[in-house]
């Protein structure tokens, strides 16, 4: 792969993160993604410059340039995430119009995961989204640009993988998992398919259980005090699943993994 690709496709991811960052915030108020960007703190509609994903960060050092109201650091993680992701896809091998449903699929699942991090809430909208195009993965090879019949094990594997989210979703009235978990699950079946969307969950579940650990670890080193994003964390703090889940997904995809080759 040309080293030149490489760096088109994280500038384009980084760009995209970018955007992703004002899907978060607009979505979440109900308001529309056009129009000029501000800064929340003195209203000033931001200059080209001020809009370079990541560069404008450091250059700014993380500081509004008329008001020097911090500047979240969400807006540099997400853009190097997508450049990331997206540099990624090309490392991968894909190219030209097998791109296009990947890269989408990629900005869908980490503007989800962004948002239920800053708002704890699933949106519907772009988790219907997903599942839909996923749901078209199984009839289009959009690398080939041709039609075909899914396999039963192929439809199958979204509904099969949801169930079980569904019924802890519905037997602990939402206290154990929320329905939005099982919702992306249904996608990520049919997206991955029944092996690799279990891999995938199982990850979730095995990095969830880590990270939970050495939060109350950490909180137990220092004395029963810990904050996540300015708040306190207890054992009543709920801590949002949907991100191990496209964690998991991002492992299952990039590299692969597959539980079928250990246990087999």
């Amino acid at each position: 792969m040309e080293p030149v690709l490489f760096v088109l496709y994280f500038i384009l991811g980084a760009i995209v993160g970018s955007y992703l960052n004002v899907v978060v915030l607009r979505y979440y108020l109900q308001s529309s993604i056009k129009g000029r960007s501000f800064c929340f703190s003195c209203g000033k509609h931001l200059k080209w410059y001020e809009l370079i994903p990541l560069l404008s960060y450091v250059v700014l050092r993380g500081h509004c340039g008329t008001c020097k109201s911090s500047i979240s650091i969400q807006y540099p993680l997400v853009e190097l995430t997508s450049g990331i992701l997206f540099a990624g896809l090309a490392l991968k091998g894909y190219l030209f119009f097998s791109v296009i449903v990947p890269m989408i699929i990629v900005s869908l699942l980490l503007t989800i995961l962004v948002y239920d991090v800053r708002h704890k809430i699933v949106p519907d909208g772009l988790v219907y989204t997903f599942i839909l195009i996923s749901f078209l993965t199984l009839f289009a090879d959009f690398n080939n640009l041709s039609l075909h019949v899914p396999t039963l094990t192929s439809f199958f594997a979204g509904p099969v993988l949801f169930l079980p989210f569904f019924a802890m979703w519905f037997f602990s009235k939402g206290e154990w998992m929320g329905l939005g978990d099982g919702k992306l699950v249904l996608g990520i079946g049919w997206f991955l398919g029944f092996a690799k969307g279990i891999s995938a969950i199982a990850l979730s579940f095995w990095s969830a259980l880590i990270v939970v650990g050495l939060l109350f670890m950490v909180q137990k080193i220092q004395g029963g005090v810990l904050k996540l994003f300015r708040k306190r964390i207890t054992r009543k703090t709920e801590i949002p699943f949907t991100p191990f889940l496209i964690f998991g997904f991002f492992i299952v995809f990039y590299f692969g993994f597959n539980l079928a080759t250990f246990i087999l």
